[in-house]
């Protein structure tokens, strides 16, 4: 099976979330056809969450994991030590009080 390069995933999540009112923008934009893509979850209560994706050898496919969750600014600090490893890295920030990524949907969980 094919894999969608970074640009073209972030754009289609970008539009997931904006289909349903969840704001979201990117922060970092990195390689577009295979950079990484982190996200950052912002809970607009001085919390955060971010995302990365990763390969589960057991199940055979790749799976969001929480890389860092905490206070907004040590999640902050987690995401710019990530960049300073990968110049490729795209990172996108969603905001939502509920918590709500989309992350486990269809099409964006595998």
């Amino acid at each position: 099976m094919a894999r969608l390069t970074a640009d073209v995933w972030v754009s289609a999540y970008l539009t997931r979330l904006r289909l349903v009112d969840i704001p979201a923008f990117v922060v970092k934009k990195g390689d577009a056809t295979a950079g990484a893509v982190l996200v950052k979850l912002n809970t607009l209560d001085g919390k955060a969450k971010a995302f990365q994706r990763e390969f589960n050898l057991m199940e055979d496919r790749r799976e969001w994991r929480v890389l860092s969750e905490g206070e907004e600014r040590d999640v902050d600090a987690s995401l710019m030590k990530q960049r300073s490893f990968d110049p490729d890295l795209w990172i996108i920030e969603v905001e939502d009080r509920h918590g709500r990524t989309l992350l486990e949907e269809p099409g964006l969980s595998e």
